[in-house]
C-alpha cells in the first residue's frame, strides 16, 4: 500500500464527516492564524523600530549638558548649560568621530505666499545632514560658507511646504521664495526629505533649518561660550559607536575637570543601545504573543487527538475487516496517523490565510507595520503539521494495535 493510497483513503474518511472534520480544524485555523498574525505585527514593530532609529542617523551618540540642582529644586537634562562650542569643536577631533552638529531651536511664526505657519527654527552645522542621515529631496543644504558669512538661507521641511505653499506646490514655486521667521526674511535654499513622524509621534517634517552662525546672530545669541542645546555626533561605524561614546565622555571630564568620584555635569546616549532595547523589547513581545497563540494550537491538537479517537471507535469492524484481508499493524497506522496530520494541515493552510487576512487588515485600519515573511509561514504550517502527527500518535497507535477478531465482533 503506498502513500499516495493512504493520502486518497485519509481525505475520504475525512470527507464522511464534513462538519466534524470542519469543527476540529478550526482549533487548527485559530492557532495558526494567531501565530501568523502575531508574528507579521511582532516583526512589523521590530522593522518600524529599526526604521526609526535608522532616519535619526547611523551611529549616532546625543550629547547634552547636566541637569540642575538648586535649593532642592531638580531641572531635566539640560537645564544647567555646561558644553561649550570649544567641546563641540573638540568632539569633532576624536578619531571615531566623523561628524557632530549642534542644534539649537525654538518655536517661531513663520509666513510666505500670505500664509503662515507655527514651526520649530532649528539653527545647525551643514554637518546636520550627514549625522542625521537627511538630504534634500530638492535644492540644496546649507554649506560651510553660507555658515561663516551668516547666510540668511533655509531648509525647510515637507509639513512647512504644505502649509504654507499647498500640497500642489511645485519644486520651482518653493526654491528662492522668502520666507519669513518672525520679521527675519530667509531665502528657502532646499527641501529636505520627508522622516514622517518619530516614535515619541513629533512630525520631524515640521521644521525650518537655518546655518547656526544665523541663528546665533539673529535669533538668539543664548549663553555665549556655551552650546544651548543638542550635539548630535555620528561615530565611523556601529562597530566603534560604543568607543566614540567613551572617548566623548573621557574628553569632557578632562575638560570639565570632573573628579574621580564625581558625577557627569553632562549626558551622553548611545542610540544604538537604545535600538538594541527597543528591539529586544519587540522581540519579547512577539515571542510572548506567539507563545499564547501557539497554546491555541496545543488544544486543536487535543481536538484533533478527541476526534480521532472517537473515529477509531467508530471504524473497529473497519480496521478489523483491513486486517483480516492482509493489512499490517503499520499501515493501519499509517492511515490514521496521515488523516490526523492531513486534518491539521488543513488547518495549517487555512489558518496561514486567516492570519495574513487579519495582519494585514489591522495594519491597514490601525496604521500598524506589518511584516509577513516566508519563514513565518513555512514554520506556522511546519508547527501544525507536527501537532497533527505529535496528537495523532496516540488514536493511530491504538487503531493499529485492535485485535481483528474482537474488532471484527465490534458492534
Amino acid at each position: 500500500m503506498n502513500i499516495w493510497m493512504l493520502i486518497s483513503i485519509a481525505l475520504k474518511a475525512l470527507l464522511r464527516n464534513k462538519l466534524r472534520s470542519a469543527l476540529t480544524a478550526l482549533g487548527m485555523i485559530i492557532g495558526v492564524g494567531a501565530v501568523v498574525a502575531m508574528s507579521a505585527i511582532g516583526a512589523g514593530a521590530k522593522a518600524q523600530v529599526e526604521k526609526t532609529f535608522e532616519a535619526m542617523g547611523s551611529n549616532m551618540l546625543i550629547v547634552r549638558s547636566g541637569s540642575s540642582s538648586k535649593g532642592g529644586m531638580r531641572g531635566g537634562a539640560g537645564s544647567q548649560p555646561t558644553i561649550t562650542w570649544e567641546d563641540v569643536a573638540a568632539i569633532q577631533e576624536i578619531d571615531e568621530v566623523v561628524a557632530s552638529a549642534p542644534l539649537l531651536q525654538t518655536s517661531v511664526q513663520v509666513s510666505a505666499f500670505g500664509q503662515n505657519w507655527s514651526t520649530s527654527l532649528q539653527g545647525t552645522t551643514p554637518d546636520f545632514a550627514t549625522v542625521r542621515n537627511w538630504p534634500c529631496t530638492a535644492g540644496r543644504w546649507f554649506d560651510d560658507n553660507d555658515n561663516a558669512t551668516k547666510a540668511k538661507v533655509a531648509v525647510i521641511g515637507k509639513s512647512v511646504v504644505t502649509n504654507l505653499f499647498g500640497e500642489d506646490a511645485t519644486e520651482e514655486d518653493i526654491l528662492g521664495q522668502t520666507l519669513r521667521a518672525g520679521q527675519i526674511p530667509f531665502e528657502i535654499i532646499g527641501i529636505a526629505k520627508s522622516r514622517g513622524q518619530s516614535g515619541p509621534g513629533f512630525d520631524q517634517d515640521d521644521v525650518v533649518l537655518i546655518p547656526v552662525n544665523t541663528y546665533r546672530a539673529k535669533i538668539s545669541g543664548g549663553l555665549a561660550q556655551y552650546m544651548q542645546g543638542t550635539l548630535y555626533v555620528s561615530a565611523s561605524s556601529r562597530e566603534t559607536t560604543a568607543a566614540a561614546e567613551s572617548a566623548i565622555s573621557e574628553l569632557l571630564r578632562t575638560r570639565h575637570r570632573i573628579g574621580h568620584n564625581d558625577e557627569d555635569d553632562f549626558m551622553v546616549r548611545n542610540m544604538s543601545d537604545m535600538m538594541a532595547a527597543q528591539e529586544e523589547s519587540a522581540n519579547t513581545i512577539t515571542a510572548l504573543l506567539a507563545g499564547i497563540a501557539l497554546v491555541s494550537m496545543v488544544v486543536g491538537g487535543i481536538g484533533i487527538m478527541n476526534i480521532m479517537l472517537v473515529s477509531v471507535t467508530e471504524r473497529t469492524r473497519e480496521i478489523g475487516l483491513r486486517m483480516a484481508i492482509g493489512a499490517k499493524p503499520r499501515h493501519i497506522l499509517l492511515q490514521f496517523l496521515i488523516e490526523s496530520i492531513v486534518l491539521a494541515m488543513v488547518g495549517g493552510f487555512l489558518g496561514v490565510a486567516t492570519g495574513i487576512g487579519v495582519a494585514t487588515y489591522m495594519g491597514s485600519s490601525q496604521g500598524w507595520a506589518i511584516s509577513i515573511s516566508p519563514d513565518t509561514i513555512l514554520y506556522a504550517v511546519g508547527s501544525s503539521a507536527l501537532v497533527g502527527t505529535l496528537f495523532g500518535l496516540w488514536p493511530a497507535y491504538r487503531a493499529s494495535h485492535l485485535d481483528p477478531i474482537q474488532a471484527l465482533r465490534f458492534e
